[in-house]
């Protein structure tokens, strides 16, 4: 027994065991840690010349101290203090000036002194608006219309090769090479506090301007630093910026965004492979071209800027972005509690490199970049490369595996040694040929059989968790995987080791390479159509995949060099007919024809040349078999034998040889070490790749079903990526102990029973649902809704937890505002948005409803089509909407910019206008034109026909502000009531609504 395991890397089960565990294992740590773990910032307040670390998490946590949406009047003290602070560093890098806005149009030598004096620039914009259209929900469905009055905060960094002269106001054309963007929103959703979503975007563009107005860092071109205000109402701020002069100036830009709380910042969309490699210079790069993809093809439906500037300035660049934990996303979690300076530090020190790479970049950037593929290693390495390279590599691989491979064979064949699917090798004697068998099928199929019963029980386990527990990876995404993968290996391995003892073979390990060879060509022709068609590069971890097989399956077939010639083989094992040769055949070899056979085909009757068993009590002779019949089985290792007998041995001119127990004699020569190197290979590439792919898409999709996204879906995703991170160690799982398998067996009871009884929300994985208030000003009615997960007990149960709803009947219906989801809806408190008589007057509340919106609808009759015009205004607010039961067909604004009509109005139509003001209760004109128009006569001859052409609606205002306790009560009482376990986002633009319906 102390010979079998001689050699510490031999194809044996101890090595096997302890190497397997441990690459594993060292892999995910690895990857666990680089996915959960935030690099450490620097202890040094000055990491870098130029940017001080504890200034911006001062900044971060003045900004995110209180709700700001660009509909509140705090978003009004963030915008003044950021113009302040601008100000103050600007100051002390003595390179820039704050200046009259005024005298700086009017007065030119005013604007050279400023231009010559002051690299940077600040532009105070309170002039740009814009009106724009978006699509519907549907692309048949009519869409919307938004009319914008833009506050947005703009500095220009001079570049030392833009020259100097103020060409945005002289009319000249930018500089040739342009320059670079970076772009952070100041302004928050109504119930989030926006620390990552937009704070720590803000705070590192603030240090950016430190560090690029400071000595020694000039760029070489020119950066715009965009404060946008009005992202989180429909990427306003941005569409406001494509009226400024300076938006013809840049030609990159680097979007710093937060879809999460915390953690690390990740790029996540890159137009081309270009200004991809800037990103290279970061010094924890964390990216996955996956996300790209799934933007590109429709699957993630929220958007950035990034859409703007990709889309309407037609501008090439990068989305940076905090991504997880979803739960705290535009929820009052999202503070600076709930981040960490680490966080500041990761994005800041990313985006200094990127935007001095973008900066100081000789190309122009003009016209479309190269598609690229994109990925990180660890958080160390960028990997950046054309997807074009990524298309040449697949089809190479596509047609050298398989030609190679039938080479080798070939070869082999020539040589007389493809033992593969070889069943007998013919033997010539006096009397006729004498067959020997090899047994080369032997555990061909059961490979197949493994992956299929291991697969099924991941897929399954999706499915009966969907079934019974849906949720539960809401809260506690790694109980699933942990359930997942240990299920498989413990499948996997029971069923390879049931196969092996019914037809052990040496060939396992080649038939199982053979197989995911197969398989795996399959998936990347699959993966090199999407490539080609579709510009897909998601799929460039399963290239690598079958890379790493395709060279680990060639070396399992240049091990077969290594064993005897067939004939040479069938020599040995076969009587001569003169008896034995004692020279020529050994022990061994005689032994070895009986490690050839299987049990079954022993005593098979048609096999006229082979011996049959030695019966008990014989005397044994050199055909006796080494083995024998007296083989005892137990489950851990699922053969034993005698230890002298654990391995057929023999002494051939002084060399020893050795079979695996029950494996075919020929095998001997086969090398015991290779294995290694053939797990190195399968074990590091394709599980560090797969791995740090199936972690982002898991911290992107198990919180999304708050949302509405599929309950399947990272259930679906964690049972394949589960599947493919461990089929690497498939081929050689039939030789591990039973201390692993078992282990995890009792990891997957546990497991199972907790992601089936757990109650799947917990108070630091919050379900987020969604409020909104409409109080009817026409007749007080006011209605509170929460909309949430399709469970209407459990959404039932939120509601029945607020004091106000005793007694009420709670509605629950399909929600009409996100797919996906429900709502339920009960009469809730009266708001308070608009200052009303003192209640000890005893005046009911709604009778105040009447006052809060005011408008004046005007019929249009001296034109020939139908036209009217719209007055309204609301208190308190400055934002409001019209809503139209049939969608219209042009619109204007008083003071408007000019737009086409195409801009204004999809060719569909739409059936809502938003306007935003950037003063308080501004009274909005509005001109609105819909249906065909008619010619004079038409209207003379057929006045009945333009009578039934009438526009019906809905005037609306928005209340977005909850800074003030009591102002809207049912919010509060919502935060105050909820469960610990239940985290209130806002539903819409508005948190209240008030409206009034119009016939015109």
């Amino acid at each position: 027994m102390k010979r079998a395991f001689s050699n510490p890397i031999g194809f044996t089960p101890l090595p096997v065991t302890i190497i397997g565990s441990l690459v594993y294992t060292a892999l995910f740590v690895a990857l666990l840690v680089t996915h959960l773990v935030v690099p450490s910032a620097p202890r040094s307040p000055t990491p870098v010349p130029g940017v001080n670390l504890t200034e911006a998490w001062l900044d971060l946590q003045h900004i995110s101290s209180g709700f700001h949406p660009y509909n509140s009047r705090r978003n009004d003290e963030t915008r003044d203090w950021l113009l302040r602070r601008i100000e103050r560093i600007l100051a002390e890098s003595t390179r820039g000036l704050m200046f009259d806005r005024s005298r700086y149009l009017h007065d030119a030598q005013f604007r050279l002194s400023v231009a010559k004096q002051n690299p940077a620039v600040v532009f105070s914009d309170m002039t740009s608006n814009v009106t724009f259209s978006s699509e519907g929900k549907k692309l048949s469905e009519p869409g919307l219309s938004v009319y914008f009055e833009g506050t947005n905060i703009i500095v220009y960094i001079r570049g030392s090769e833009d020259g100097d002269g103020d060409w945005w106001t002289s009319g000249q054309e930018p500089p040739e090479k342009g320059g670079v963007l970076v772009n952070a929103h100041y302004d928050s959703v109504s119930t989030g506090y926006g620390a990552s979503d937009d704070g720590v975007g803000i705070v590192t563009i603030l240090q950016l301007l430190k560090y690029f107005t400071s000595e020694g860092h000039k760029p070489k071109k020119g950066i715009v630093a965009l404060f946008n205000n009005g992202e989180e109402d429909y990427l306003n701020g941005a569409q406001a910026f494509r009226k400024h002069p300076l938006s013809t100036f840049p030609k990159t830009f680097l979007n710093l965004e937060g879809a999460g709380a915390g953690g690390r910042a990740v790029m996540f969309r890159s137009t081309d492979t270009e200004v991809t490699k800037a990103y290279q210079k970061s010094k924890h790069p964390f990216a996955s071209v996956l996300s790209g993809d799934a933007f590109k093809r429709g699957i993630i439906r929220s958007e950035t800027d990034y859409r703007v500037f990709t889309g309407k300035l037609g501008l090439r660049g990068l989305d940076v972005a905090f991504f997880e934990p979803r739960a705290n996303y535009h929820t009052d979690r999202d503070d600076a509690k709930h981040t960490s300076i680490d966080s500041v530090w990761h994005m800041l020190s990313a985006a200094i490199p990127t935007l001095e790479a973008l900066s100081s970049d000789s190309q122009n950037f003009d016209g479309k970049g190269s598609d690229s593929v994109w990925f990180d290693l660890f958080g160390q390495i960028l990997a950046v490369f054309k997807l074009r390279v990524l298309f040449a590599l697949s089809v190479t691989l596509l047609v050298v595996a398989p030609l190679t491979l039938i080479i080798i064979g070939t070869v082999l064949s020539k040589m007389d040694k493809l033992y593969i699917f070889g069943r007998k090798k013919h033997v010539p004697r006096g009397e006729g040929d004498e067959s020997v068998l090899l047994h080369g099928w032997k555990g061909f199929f059961q490979y197949p059989l493994l992956v299929v019963l291991a697969s099924a029980a991941a897929i399954g386990l999706a499915f009966l968790v969907v079934k019974l527990n849906p949720y539960i990876v809401y809260s506690s995404p790694y109980a699933v995987w942990s359930m997942m993968l240990s299920a498989w290996v413990f499948v996997a391995w029971f069923v390879s080791c049931a196969a092996d003892f019914l037809r052990p073979s040496a060939l396992t390990r080649l038939y199982s390479l053979l197989w995911l060879t197969l398989i795996s060509w399959i998936i990347l022709l699959a993966v090199t159509v999407l490539e080609k068609r579709e510009n897909i590069a998601g799929g460039y971890f399963l290239v690598f995949y079958f890379a790493a097989i395709f060279l680990a399956t060639t070396i399992a077939f240049l091990e077969l060099f290594g064993l005897p010639r067939k004939s040479e083989y069938a020599e040995e094992v076969s009587p001569s007919d003169h008896g034995p040769n004692p020279r020529r055949r050994s022990q061994s070899n005689s032994s070895g024809q009986r490690l050839a056979r299987s049990s079954e085909e022993q005593q098979r009757p048609d096999d006229t040349h082979e011996e049959q068993p030695t019966e008990e009590g014989e005397e044994a002779t050199e055909t006796t078999s080494l083995l024998r019949q007296d083989r005892q089985t137990t489950f851990a290792h699922y053969r034993h034998q005698n230890p002298a007998t654990n391995e057929a041995e023999a002494i051939d001119g002084g060399k020893e040889r050795k079979v695996y127990p029950s494996e075919q004699a020929w095998s001997w020569s086969l090398p015991t070490w290779l294995w290694v190197l053939q797990f190195l290979l399968l074990g590091i590439i394709p599980v560090i790749l797969t791995g740090e792919v199936a972690l982002f898409l898991t911290s992107s999709v198990y919180q999304t079903l708050a949302d509405g996204s599929s309950v399947m879906l990272p259930y679906f995703a964690i049972a394949i990526f589960a599947i493919l991170v461990l089929i690497p160690v498939s081929p050689f799982i039939h030789r591990y102990t039973y201390h692993i398998p078992i282990f995890l067996l009792l990891v997957f009871i546990g497991t199972l029973i907790y992601n089936l009884v757990a109650f799947p929300f917990s108070a630091n994985n919050r379900l987020k649902v969604y409020f909104d208030q409409r109080v009817d000003l026409d007749t007080g009615i006011n209605t509170v809704t929460l909309t949430g997960i399709k469970d209407s007990s459990l959404l039932q149960d939120i509601a029945g937890s607020l004091p106000s709803t005793a007694g009420q009947e709670i509605v629950c219906i399909d929600s009409t505002l996100r797919s996906g989801l429900q709502q339920c809806s009960w009469h809730g408190l009266p708001p308070k948005v608009v200052p009303s008589p003192p209640s000890g007057l005893g005046i009911p509340p709604q009778l105040g409803y009447a006052d809060w919106l005011s408008f004046n609808i005007t019929r249009m009759t001296n034109t020939t089509r139908n036209e009217v015009h719209i007055t309204l205004s609301g208190k308190n607010t400055r934002a409001c909407k019209i809503e139209f039961d049939s969608p219209i067909s042009d619109f204007d604004v008083k003071g408007a910019a000019p737009e086409d009509r195409s801009e204004k109005v999809l060719k569909d139509g739409s059936k809502e206008i938003r306007l935003w003001s950037r003063t308080w209760e501004k009274p909005w004109h509005v001109r609105v034109r819909w249906g065909v128009e008619e010619s004079s006569f038409a209207v003379g001859m057929n006045k009945q026909r333009q009578k039934r052409q009438g526009l019906n609606g809905r005037v609306v205002c928005l209340w977005s502000d909850a800074n003030n306790p009591g102002v809207i009560p049912a919010l509060d009482e919502a935060w105050k009531f909820v469960p610990a376990w239940v985290a209130i986002s806002k539903a819409k633009d508005g948190l209240v609504e008030g409206s009034k319906s119009f016939l015109a």
